[in-house]
């Protein structure tokens, strides 16, 4: 009996070992792709060398300056008919946590929203853009918004996210980066010590639970609600600041 106890214990512990082994470290390329990148940006959907999985996607705005979209965020998105204008296929209730006039930074917006056939609800947690880019990247012709993403109804985070508007002679261009397989733990907005931090993001972990399509989906879901709302925000901001 204590022989196959010890065997089993040995058999749970290589099997641990095997899932949170990680040979390579990843380093976010927050600055290098979404603010020194000049006209390279491209919409890709791929796996890296740790096993996690980089949607980026391109946006065109014409007639939307980085202000409008800092706007947007900080001051205009409130109700679930709001964010229903942003995606009204996939996007189908908000509500904010810890929201104050004029920042997000420190807010988690919650949400239910389809990404492919799945509806998710999430928790997105804003955060301080130095967290990405080892300083706030923000001035007045570029707009940085950054956070971790995590489930609704677990206090489990499971990717990154950045989006960084940059003004040009059209009007202005998003960047959008997630970085999907970055499992804490959460304890409100703070990350917590839990097993679930080095097992989660393990290399084989992460090949297993992310897959291509969930790549394809994201991908396909942030080029529609960003398109949405190049359309619709010109119209909106002038009706709101005139």
């Amino acid at each position: 009996m204590l022989k196959k106890i010890k065997l089993t214990t040995f058999i749970t512990l290589a099997i641990l070992f095997i899932l949170s082994f990680q040979p390579h470290d990843l380093v976010l390329d927050a600055n290098t792709t979404l603010v020194n990148s000049s006209n390279t940006y491209i919409t890709e959907h791929k796996r890296l060398k740790d096993s996690s999985y980089l949607v980026a996607v391109r946006t065109p705005m014409p007639k939307v300056k980085a202000e409008m979209v800092r706007w947007w965020f900080y001051d205009y998105l409130n109700t679930t008919e709001h964010y229903k204008m942003w995606h009204p296929a996939d996007h189908i209730w908000m509500d904010w946590e810890n929201k104050k006039h004029g920042s997000v930074i420190g807010a988690s917006h919650l949400v239910h929203e389809y990404i492919g056939d799945n509806l998710s609800k999430l928790r997105i947690q804003f955060v301080n853009p130095v967290e990405f880019f080892g300083f706030d990247p923000n001035n007045d012709q570029t707009f940085v918004i950054c956070a971790r993403i995590g489930f609704l109804e677990q206090s489990i985070n499971f990717s990154k996210m950045c989006h960084v508007v940059i003004n040009n002679s059209n009007g202005s261009e998003m960047r959008s980066r997630f970085w999907l397989g970055h499992l804490n733990k959460r304890r409100g907005n703070d990350v917590v010590k839990s097993p679930i931090n080095i097992i989660g993001n393990g290399y084989l972990t992460r090949l297993v639970f992310i897959n291509e399509q969930l790549g394809i989906d994201l991908t396909k879901h942030a080029k529609e609600e960003m398109s949405y709302l190049s359309n619709i925000l010109p119209n909106i901001y002038r009706e709101n600041n005139e």
